[in-house]
């Protein structure tokens, strides 16, 4: 057979939905594949780089030499005069306690340097739409069937979509989607842009007191909407932020960009001394509403609201009193030299020239191998040694004896007190909770994301976040696990702890007038 043959036809493998329908005249193929079961597997080179992020040059000194340094100069100070410690050490003269006070301060001036710098997340603010922009799903549904965009069958198919896709009926929606008839313009698309934008913004500079003209950093992510002037330059005109500011707009890169953004914070910020840095994420959907009739597109319509979050960072010591939350660990893991990988999610034009993003049958599989590949390198991170010892020994039986061993599942429960896994649907959810061995209180915060706001893209975190602090479940050293995925394909991770208490019902919470109400019971 020819090898064009062997080729996967990305057009043809496109998936719709999640629906089983009987009739034959309408039948859907399924999107909700079973995530592979990643855990049953591991590549030994994603566990060695998980070790290399946590053996930086700082530990290296600490451990090696500084470490070892202390020992030998407090045995001498002290007058240790066991025989084992004085065949190693002689007394010290003048010259020799210079020189090793010398290379002392030396080597503590090197791990002092190359230590870790600090970022800590003062606080973040999640935009809050107004009451007249709610739409409930029986709503959505007649919006679409007015909207005159859909045929009879696919406007069923919607309604379907929407009944189990794990969204309540108080999500939102801007204001060009839901205007008869629809205006989806560039105008609308940038006002969307600036409520969401300006109302986090503004709510953030109000409850950390910091003022725009302080700070350094502006990251903005929106995949689909990248208008000129950017985002990032419409917020430093709105806020007439300083002129050295280092601005970045992020676009194109999914649902998963939020965490890029921190992780690109944490460079700029360890290479600018005490600096703010603000994070803006967001996804604008008015420009990127599909109006056609491909199944396989229809699914973001379903899904997708309206939302945003905007975070404040610093690497000030005198942040650390106030801050929330320290940056731990960031993980970043792309899967687009891959051609499955790569083409799973994509923007194209449907066979009317209409543009839309669709999603690849490969889909499922192909979030279950970066989730597998991100996990195997945050393993040694962050769980206890205990977990890693019975992981290591399993797997040297297994790989090194070749034993017929059970795979041992580290739980990841002993490593995190909260979960936040991007709210991107009902079928994702289910799994990432078998997979994980998670409990319904772990799983809570998205599930409840995702029925009160919808898929709100790369923000979403921030909304499962605020979520646990509403219900006042964040305590002083609490772990929190933020992983999301993303187009390209992509799998990224931020772990943070908790620097204080978080009191239950917080001002300017996007849930402090509903949390009383959550959990719901979401219907299956």
């Amino acid at each position: 057979m020819d090898d064009h043959k062997n080729t996967v036809d990305m057009d043809n493998e496109r998936l719709t939905a999640e629906l089983d329908i009987k009739d034959s005249s309408s039948v859907v193929i399924k999107i909700r594949r079973k995530l592979p079961d990643f855990l049953q597997s591991v590549k030994l080179k994603y566990v060695k780089l998980g070790y290399g992020y946590s053996c930086n040059t700082a530990t290296f000194v600490m451990i090696f030499v500084l470490f070892p340094l202390m020992i030998a100069t407090v045995v001498q100070l002290i007058g240790f005069k066991l025989h084992t410690f004085t065949l190693i050490f002689t007394s010290f003269d003048a010259a020799t306690g210079v020189t090793g006070a010398v290379l002392f301060f030396f080597l503590f001036g090197v791990y002092w340097a190359k230590r870790p710098t600090p970022v800590y997340l003062v606080d973040f603010a999640c935009y809050k739409p107004e009451e007249d922009r709610k739409i409930a799903n029986e709503a959505f549904t007649k919006m679409s069937e007015e909207s005159g965009f859909f045929e009879p069958e696919t406007l069923n198919f919607q309604k379907r979509i929407a009944s189990r896709s794990g969204l309540g009926d108080e999500t939102y929606l801007s204001k060009g989607i839901t205007a008869r008839p629809p205006q989806l313009n560039m105008k609308e698309a940038r006002s969307e842009a600036e409520l969401v934008m300006f109302g986090a913004l503004d709510s953030l500079f109000s409850r950390t007191g910091v003022r725009p003209q302080e700070i350094s950093i502006l990251i903005v992510n929106c995949s689909l909407f990248n208008p000129t002037p950017s985002l990032s330059s419409m917020i430093v005109n709105h806020y007439k932020l300083r002129p050295d500011i280092m601005s970045y707009n992020l676009g194109g890169m999914g649902c998963s960009a939020g965490v890029i953004s921190i992780d690109l914070a944490r460079h700029l910020l360890k290479a600018n001394p005490n600096s703010y840095a603000v994070v803006l994420s967001m996804e604008n959907i008015t420009l990127n509403w599909y109006s056609g009739n491909d199944r396989s597109m229809l699914l973001c319509n379903c899904i997708f609201r309206m939302g945003g979050a905007a975070m404040l960072l610093s690497n000030k010591p005198r942040d650390r009193r106030r801050a929330k939350y320290e940056l731990a660990h960031t993980v970043r893991t792309h899967k687009g030299a891959d051609d499955k990988c790569f083409n799973c999610i994509y923007q194209r034009e449907d066979d009317k020239g209409i543009v839309g993003v669709s999603l690849a049958r490969e889909l499922m599989a192909v979030a279950g191998d970066a989730l597998k590949t991100n996990i195997t390198t945050l393993g040694p991170l962050v769980l206890p040694f205990s977990e890693q010892l019975m992981f290591f020994l399993t797997l040297v039986k297994r790989k090194v004896l070749k034993m017929k061993v059970k795979p041992y599942i580290p739980d990841f429960k002993l490593a995190f007190e909260h979960f936040c896994i991007h709210a991107g649907g009902r079928a994702v959810l289910d799994e990432m909770e078998k997979n994980l061995n998670l409990t319904q209180e772990h799983m809570e915060p998205s599930r409840m994301t995702l029925h009160r706001f919808g898929n709100t893209s790369s923000s979403s975190l921030w909304y499962e976040l605020s979520y646990a602090e509403a219900k006042g479940r964040v305590s002083k050293g609490d772990r929190v696990w933020q992983i999301a995925f993303g187009s390209g394909f992509k799998c990224n991770s931020a772990v943070w702890r908790a620097l204080r208490s978080i009191p239950a019902g917080c001002e300017g919470n996007p849930w402090a007038d509903c949390i009383d109400k959550y959990p719901v019971k979401v219907p299956v």
